[in-house]
C-alpha cells in the first residue's frame, strides 16, 4: 500500500491529494521529495490527506520537518481533509497547534498566515 501523490494547481497553490499509508521508509521519502518539489516552485502547497489511513511517527515527524522548512522560506504548508482518526492523533500529539489545518483547500487558499 505505497503512498500515491497526486499534484494539481488551484489559484497559486499546488494540491498534493494523498492517498494511502504516511510510514516509515518509502512513504516518507516519496512524500518528502514530492513536497520539498511543490515547496520549492509555489508559495503555497496545500496536502489534502482526505486519502490517508494511517500516519506513523516517522510520517508526522517528516510532515513537521516540511513545515518548518516550507515556514523558514517565506512559504506555507498547509493540510485539508483530515478524516477524525488523523485529526485525533493530531491533537493527541498536540500537532493541531502546529499545523494550518482547514476545512477545504479553497479555505487554506484564502487565509493568510
Amino acid at each position: 500500500m505505497a503512498l500515491t501523490l497526486e499534484s494539481c494547481a488551484l489559484g497559486d497553490a499546488i494540491v498534493l491529494h494523498c492517498k494511502r499509508r504516511i510510514v516509515f521508509r518509502e512513504e516518507v521519502v516519496k512524500l518528502s521529495q514530492v513536497v520539498g518539489e511543490s515547496i520549492e516552485t509555489s508559495d503555497v502547497v496545500i496536502l489534502d490527506l482526505k486519502g490517508v489511513s494511517a500516519i506513523d511517527s516517522a510520517g508526522l515527524g517528516e510532515m513537521v520537518a516540511l513545515h518548518m522548512w516550507a515556514r523558514g522560506h517565506g512559504h506555507a504548508l498547509k493540510m485539508t481533509g483530515l478524516s477524525s482518526r488523523i485529526r485525533h492523533l493530531l491533537e493527541l500529539t498536540n500537532l493541531t497547534s502546529v499545523f494550518e489545518i482547514y476545512a477545504t483547500e479553497e479555505e487554506a487558499l484564502t487565509v493568510v498566515a
